[in-house]
């Protein structure tokens, strides 16, 4: 499937396609443009949005994209939803002191966008820094 989203990702459009890719489409093909184009390609294109203002895999009702994505595709695993508040905190700037961790990945993502600005390269190696810290999340669970 295809999936689009805004470009430049940041904290929730990096969590996102890790998560899509990991747990719900191991073939996913990423789509990002400038946020006034997403509507536009989304239907030219078939893709699903995400992390965009309007669209059901959105921030709704206090949730961030990420949380979203969980509940549509009804993803219950202890770690990811650790790993959820983690990731709401670092994307929504409100709730950032929400969980200890926020900051830190927030600083994580904003350092990987210096370096690497173009998204698909940006997600390539991001995506070892959301297995290592899933794995964390889990161990955490576990030990609860």
């Amino acid at each position: 499937m295809k999936w689009i989203t805004r470009s430049h990702v940041h904290v929730d459009r990096v969590a996102c396609p890790w998560l899509i890719t990991r747990f719900i489409d191991n073939e996913a093909e990423f789509l990002f443009v400038p946020r006034n184009q997403v509507d536009e390609v989304a239907k030219e294109m078939g893709a699903i949005p995400f992390d965009t203002p309007g669209v059901e895999l959105g921030h709704h009702e206090g949730r961030c994209s990420f949380e979203s994505i969980l509940v549509k595709y009804d993803l219950k695993d202890a770690g990811l939803l650790r790993l959820a508040q983690i990731v709401h905190a670092a994307d929504v700037a409100e709730d950032i002191d929400t969980d200890p961790i926020g900051r830190g990945l927030e600083a994580i993502a904003a350092g990987y966008s210096l370096r690497f600005p173009e998204d698909m390269e940006n997600l390539e190696h991001q995506f070892e820094v959301y297995d290592a810290l899933y794995a964390w999340c889990r161990l955490q669970v576990v030990n609860m």
